[in-house]
């Protein structure tokens, strides 16, 4: 089978490719990305000399790029994304653009194409701020709070709509909150990891207590623990706006009609993705510098009069 991956050079793609190469020797790939800030190839290094795997550099909202590269495919699993929160609060367009524009040109040419099946990877996201008790299934209803969510949640509908209307083969996926090797530090796990192993603060959101799988702060201290590092490093930083206070997914499904189990433990996950990271300090170097030390400085380091300058121009609210 011939599969097309958008975003196949990020977090998640790269390591979808790496398992889906080792487990189906028959599969071939082809990876187009746009390489933006996130989308970095020596995340593939390894299987680069593939026969099986083939990158082209490309924007998915690009319908020619997209039909060149997409040409004798059977089936796309579509990753591509602009996947950070606070980065769609400072810069919405790109969430949008990328997103929705992205999603909705990629179900055009495959449907023209007639690929016979199409991944869409979203994100719980979609599902906005559960009360405590509750846990959203594909049933439940999509409340995005942030441009990122909505523009997931808006893409979701696109895909939703070619599947009612023109009976396309899609699937949506919704996942919670990812984590393991070659993630880009700009989120919340490899943040934290890797600022404790630099011995720097780690910037935790209000008061820490937003729920993931655990809360947040229940994780930050997991990692110190792990490395063998004070609490002290831990710094209350200014909440982002608009903040989800709790996503939580109804998985049964997955074991009562997929049969799946989890094979790893959250702290022997966590303890792998802390070892991966320490002995990938080249790696680390390479992405932590130009735009991302940019980032960083603005959002982090500067991160009250940053949100000062949003508020004082409208952009978000101050309650």
């Amino acid at each position: 089978m011939n599969i097309f991956i958008t975003g196949g050079a990020g977090f998640i793609g790269s390591n979808f490719i790496r398992y889906l190469l080792s487990s189906d020797p028959s599969s071939r790939v082809v990876n187009f990305d746009k390489l933006t800030y996130a989308g970095n190839l020596a995340n593939l290094q390894d299987v680069s000399g593939s026969p099986n795997y083939r990158f082209v550099k490309g924007d998915i909202c690009d319908a020619p790029a997209v039909a060149d590269a997409m040409c004798g495919c059977d089936a796309i699993v579509h990753f591509a994304a602009e996947s950070h929160v606070d980065r769609s609060i400072y810069e919405p367009m790109r969430a949008i653009e990328t997103n929705i524009t992205g999603t909705f040109t990629l179900l055009q040419v495959a449907r023209d194409l007639k690929i016979g099946r199409f991944i869409h990877v979203s994100t719980d996201e979609v599902y906005g701020d559960l009360p405590p008790g509750s846990a959203a299934d594909e049933s439940f209803p999509l409340r995005p709070s942030s441009p990122y969510s909505a523009s997931k949640a808006s893409s979701d509908l696109l895909v939703g709509s070619f599947v009612r209307t023109f009976g396309f083969p899609a699937i949506i996926t919704r996942a919670s909150n990812n984590y393991g090797r070659n993630q880009f530090p700009e989120k919340f796990l490899p943040l934290m990891i890797t600022s404790a192993l630099n011995e720097r603060s780690l910037p935790v959101y209000g008061d820490g207590l937003q729920e993931r799988v655990v809360e947040n702060l229940t994780m930050v201290r997991h990692v110190l623990a792990l490395l063998g590092k004070s609490e002290s490093l831990i710094t209350y930083i200014t909440d982002r706006p608009g903040h989800d206070r709790r996503y939580a997914l109804d998985c049964g499904k997955m074991f009562t009609e997929l049969g799946w189990q989890p094979q790893v433990s959250l702290e022997e996950g966590l303890r792998r993705t802390i070892e991966w990271y320490r002995a990938n300090d080249e790696w680390l170097a390479a992405v932590r510098g130009g735009e991302y030390r940019n980032y960083f400085e603005k959002y982090y380091e500067n991160r009250d009069s940053s949100l000062r300058a949003l508020t004082s121009a409208g952009n978000v609210p101050t309650t």
